[in-house]
């Protein structure tokens, strides 16, 4: 039956997709977005590339004020959820109110991971996850200086290419032996890592950072690096404790079904706090506005009536490091092999392949194969090496086809 009311925790890129997906899908009840910090929704992923450059805070968010009303979505701001009362169907808030749900979606998405580094807590140190944390960042950029970047990431990257474009010294310190390494292929690593040492970034790789002093970072090998700001980046945690508190299963987040639905069927999560089964059943977490928002869809549709079908979307990724665009379409955790396409200059394509089937592609300032591969991707069909060989690595010809 589609439920009366719908509260969703977490005012993210998810949680608004959610609230708007319901909206537009038909639904007619009451929806309760509670979001904990203040102002309106607004777009994560330009805070470490487009808003350091250009500061307008305004041209990250989501919709305007008016778009809520128009909506009759009931948005709270600078709101926490403290507690999930599942016997009496209501989400419990720090202002001390309830707000009643027929069905409960989950967007918490994620936080900041602090490794174990003595002084984090020094003034000089930053995160970078929400508005605040870049307007910070962005007035220090603009005092010029020296930074280090602890963690060779994406956001890692992305703010370091920014601060060297603005003429900062930057450092880069990552603890293992390449750039992004849970993410991409050892090829598009060191492509990332020749682009950023040309750049003009000093990158320490295998430098594993163990304690912050004022002004400076000290690494378990005995090394000082001068620091002016220190930049944080060393990776995110699933906001999960409201779930696994409220009794409801937690391994590496909240643990979904295909359908996105907790153990309670009263209750479903998405985005980055939700760990959810692929096709072959192997669980997993991505961390990924795109996967978000795919998620909200569905989960809109099912609650909407349309659709209540396993959740498949193909995963696609994206970082903007200076003027190098990198994409990802698919999901390459079981490949074996990469292979390097024929590519013009300033361009890279890269193959991910368990045994011969093509599970992922990367690619960057190349939107057209990217584009391509998620085509061929969500069609279903293995496509193999073989394949893409014989029509000389035309990802678009292929999709055509």
């Amino acid at each position: 039956m589609t439920p009366g009311r719908v509260v969703i925790v977490g005012a993210g890129q998810g949680g608004f997709q959610a609230a708007a997906s319901l909206r537009q899908d038909g639904f007619a009840g009451r929806i309760t977005l509670i979001g904990d910090e203040p102002g309106l929704p607004y777009q994560r992923p330009p805070l470490s590339k487009a808003y350091m450059k250009d500061g307008e805070a305004d041209r990250l968010l989501m919709k305007p004020a008016a778009f809520y009303e128009r909506s009759e979505i009931d948005y709270r701001a600078a709101t926490r959820a403290v507690e999930i009362d599942r016997a009496a169907g209501r989400v419990l808030t720090a202002d001390g109110g309830a707000h009643a749900y027929d069905h409960l979606i989950l967007a918490t998405g994620a936080r900041n991971f602090l490794p174990p580094i003595a002084g984090l807590d020094a003034a000089g140190v930053h995160g970078l996850r929400t508005l605040a944390d870049a307007a910070d960042l962005r007035a220090r950029i603009a005092d010029g200086g020296s930074a280090v970047v602890i963690g060779g990431g994406f956001i890692g990257l992305e703010f370091a290419a920014v601060a060297r474009a603005a003429g900062v010294d930057v450092t880069v310190l990552e603890a293992a032996g390449r750039l992004m390494g849970r993410v991409v292929s050892p090829e598009v690593s060191a492509h990332f890592l020749a682009l950023h040492e040309a750049m003009g970034t000093r990158v320490l790789l295998d430098a594993r950072a163990e304690a912050v002093e004022p002004g400076a970072v000290l690494l378990a090998d005995g090394r000082r690096i001068e620091a002016g700001m220190i930049l944080l980046a060393a990776g995110v945690r699933p906001n999960a404790e409201l779930a696994a508190e409220a009794g409801l299963a937690v391994a590496n987040g909240v643990v979904v079904s295909d359908r996105l639905l907790t153990d309670d069927p009263a209750i479903s999560a998405l985005g980055d706090c939700a760990c959810f089964p692929l096709a072959g059943g192997r669980r997993v977490r991505l961390e990924s506005v795109q996967a978000a928002v795919d998620h909200a869809r569905h989960i809109a549709r099912r609650l909407a009536d349309l659709e209540d079908a396993p959740y498949g979307a193909v995963a696609w990724f994206w970082s903007d490091q200076g003027e190098h665009k990198l994409q990802i379409a698919g999901l390459a955790l079981d490949a074996d092999r990469h292979v390097a396409a024929p590519s013009p200059p300033g361009r890279l394509i890269v193959l991910s392949l368990a045994g011969d089937r093509l599970v992922a592609v990367e690619t960057v300032n190349a939107p057209g194969p990217h584009m391509a591969t998620r085509k061929l991707l969500a069609a279903g069909r293995p496509v193999t090496l073989a394949e893409i060989e014989a029509a000389d690595f035309d990802l678009l010809r292929l999709a055509k086809g």
